[in-house]
């Protein structure tokens, strides 16, 4: 498990665990695999904070209020904010 404060851009396959801080109105966005949903959260623990992107059924995934896990995701570098994604082969499980 990694703490918000040691995530930098390129990392994969990592695990972070935080606390739903807030999120976003939902947007419906035009993909090349199709219509798909987009929000984004931001999630925190004790050492910081970093905006997850959420995409179809993870928009439903996830409340503000919410301690969540989010396994085998990974970091990438936009407009020079790190944000945390989750690809098909990751998970988001609520905790509490």
């Amino acid at each position: 498990r990694v703490k918000i404060r040691d995530i930098r851009a390129g990392m994969r396959g990592i695990t972070v665990e935080g606390v739903v801080k807030s999120k976003s109105k939902v947007w419906r966005l035009n993909t090349r695999y199709g219509p798909a949903r987009f929000a984004f959260c931001i999630i925190e623990d004790d050492t910081g904070e970093i905006r997850l992107n959420l995409f179809r059924w993870q928009v439903d995934a996830v409340e503000v209020g919410r301690r969540i896990r989010v396994e085998n995701a990974f970091v990438k570098e936009f407009r020079g904010r790190l944000e945390l994604n989750v690809g098909a082969d990751g998970k988001i499980r609520v905790l509490k």
